[in-house]
């Protein structure tokens, strides 16, 4: 423990290490807080869009977030090529206690850092996980007393312009389409990487062993050659 209170840490993962991060924060119930950076759900669904979870897939963050009872902050880049924005987004809805997430337009996996708003928003969440349980609680009802007038003018809003303009929502399911095909195509470039990385490693193989055989063979040559020299001295001692 190293002389620390749990109520004194808090744990940051980046990337895999988002895996571990979210294993000992389950164990920790009196932690004060968790900050994802560019999470994954698990292992497996980074390479396959697979829908439940095995039992062979490792850092199954989608089954322990909604376990973590402190706030949790995920930040993930809307470019990322490594872990696509939606592992950030799903990990996001499964949290117990949410806190506001940090999206950056044009961010990739290791760059983030790099956004003004980045460092801006980590100060920002650092604040307010200092305060106590109770001041956040009060803090958050004031908030959304505030929000929940706004959102009902938005919301009849909303409806107002979906009625003058009938072809939004098809538009809206053809925006969906996009994203899901991208999201495919993604995939299939992934698995054609995977793919070409075994085959690469086969042929390293094949190459080891056939360097494997000439040494054989050739120690076996030097060896024959040998017992032939033995046998001349012996002949000539003889």
């Amino acid at each position: 423990s190293y002389g620390v209170k749990q109520e004194d840490v808090i744990l940051y993962g980046q990337s895999v290490g988002s895996g571990p991060t979210l294993d000992l924060a389950v164990r920790l119930p009196k932690l004060r807080a968790v900050v994802l950076h560019s999470p994954i759900l698990s292992g497996l669904r980074v390479m396959y869009p697979v829908k439940r979870t095995y039992w062979f897939d490792i850092y199954k963050n989608i089954d322990k977030i909604p376990l973590v009872n402190c706030p949790i902050l995920i930040i993930h880049g809307t470019s990322d090529e490594v872990v696509d924005c939606s592992h950030g987004k799903q990990l996001w809805e499964l949290c117990k206690e949410k806190y506001e997430p940090l999206w950056i337009k044009g961010g990739n996996h290791c760059d983030l850092e790099q956004y003004p708003e980045y460092i801006r928003h980590l100060k920002k969440f650092i604040s307010t996980v200092e305060k106590s349980p109770s001041q956040r609680q009060a803090s958050r009802r004031s908030t959304d007393q505030f929000e929940q007038p706004r959102r009902s003018t938005d919301f009849f809003e909303v409806s107002r312009k979906s009625t003058d303009r009938r072809e939004k929502p098809r538009q809206s399911v053809d925006r969906h389409e996009k994203p899901k095909n991208q999201s495919n195509s993604n995939n299939a470039d992934k698995l054609e990487k995977l793919k070409i990385s075994f085959e690469q490693l086969e042929r390293s193989r094949r190459s080891m062993d056939c360097i494997e055989k000439s040494r054989k063979s050739i120690d076996h040559q030097l060896e024959r050659a040998r017992k032939s020299v033995d046998r001349l001295d012996r002949v000539r001692t003889g």
